[in-house]
């Protein structure tokens, strides 16, 4: 028995198989109910390229603002004790396990007509997108990001400060570049997450054919008979699939000790 195999019953193959199977063909299914034939048709309709621009561009918006305070927030968390860290670190969790259907609501309870910040017009708006996709990406970015700063010490730090480098050099010069693979995968995650949002960008912004309907809005509402067709929502899909798939090789790629 190879070393890194272990003494794992082999009896348990059978439930991993049947796990394994339920994760995959579900995906198979999708994939053969693709229409081929109509494939670039359907991607390249006015309503799918709406859908697909609109997503690729909030996408990318909320990413860069994600990455503007997600960035010092996840050195922050990764710097401060260890009680203010395990704080900090819940409070950006939350909205991983919060419902989107719950954070959409908290979004229109701030920045909605009735809401905190009511006045500022974002509700049902494009930029009600970025701020939605921006709730739930958030995480992802912080999390990978603080988790690399953690991981590379402060021995590097404490000597370039002994030497005389001021604050904004040594982080220009050793903290980001040590945790470069860490914010890369963060990056690419929280992008990923961003145009799969759905829940939250629905409550909140809505679903306004080319202003709010992004690619899981648009697909949702072909499956309820309105907007772009079922062949079209398919296609998007597989997009969207496509896109999980290439973002996994990503961070897989730029994780330290990656086997590629």
């Amino acid at each position: 028995m190879s070393a890194g195999r272990g003494y794992v019953p082999r009896t348990l193959s059978v439930p991993a198989l049947i796990g394994l199977s339920f994760l995959i063909l579900p995906l198979v299914a999708l994939i053969a109910r693709v229409q081929w034939s109509t494939f670039v048709a359907d991607v390249t309709s006015p309503a799918a390229l709406s859908a697909l621009g609109l997503s690729l561009g909030t996408g990318a918006a909320a990413t860069a603002v994600c990455v503007v305070i997600g960035v010092p927030l996840a050195l922050l968390i990764a710097r401060s004790g260890p009680r203010l860290a395990a704080v900090l670190r819940a409070a950006v969790t939350v909205p991983l396990v919060l419902p989107p259907m719950v954070g959409g609501i908290a979004l229109l309870y701030l920045f909605g007509r009735q809401g905190w910040l009511g006045g500022w017009g974002l509700s049902f708006t494009t930029p009600a997108v970025v701020v939605a996709q921006t709730f739930v990406a958030l995480p992802f970015l912080v999390l990978a990001v603080e988790g690399a700063v953690r991981s590379t010490g402060v021995e590097f730090e404490r000597t370039a400060a002994a030497l005389g480098a001021g604050r904004w050099t040594i982080l220009r010069r050793i903290t980001l570049p040590l945790a470069a693979p860490g914010i890369v995968a963060g990056v690419v995650l929280c992008f990923a997450r961003a145009i799969g949002e759905f829940g939250a960008t629905a409550l909140f912004a809505g679903n306004r054919p080319g202003v709010t309907q992004t690619m899981p809005l648009a697909i949702y509402t072909a499956f309820n008979g309105a907007g772009v067709t079922q062949g079209t929502a398919v296609a998007l899909a597989l997009l969207l699939l496509a896109a999980a798939v290439l973002v996994l090789m990503l961070v897989r790629g730029w994780r330290p000790g990656a086997v590629r």
